[in-house]
């Protein structure tokens, strides 16, 4: 992929605005928008990888306030 070159707009800054405003028009014309069927795909991916990452969390914080809060005092002649 080779790097345009791009000049730097000339003018007064409402000039460059409006310009820029037509450049992001025509970049927008070349935007391939999703389908419902990729839309709906996503976004059940999205939520089961959220759900798996929480559940993870949770098991993580279980697992170490086990050893931290009732472990490690019993070693010390606690509980």
């Amino acid at each position: 992929m080779a790097a345009e070159v791009v000049e730097k707009p000339q003018g007064n800054p409402i000039t460059r605005s409006v310009q820029f405003y037509h450049e992001v028009m025509q970049e927008m014309r070349r935007v391939t928008w999703p389908d419902v069927a990729q839309l709906r795909q996503a976004t059940i991916g999205i939520i089961v990888v959220v759900l798996f990452v929480g559940a993870l969390i949770a098991l993580m914080d279980v697992v170490l306030q086990q050893l931290l809060v009732r472990g490690i005092p019993s070693l010390f002649g606690g509980r």
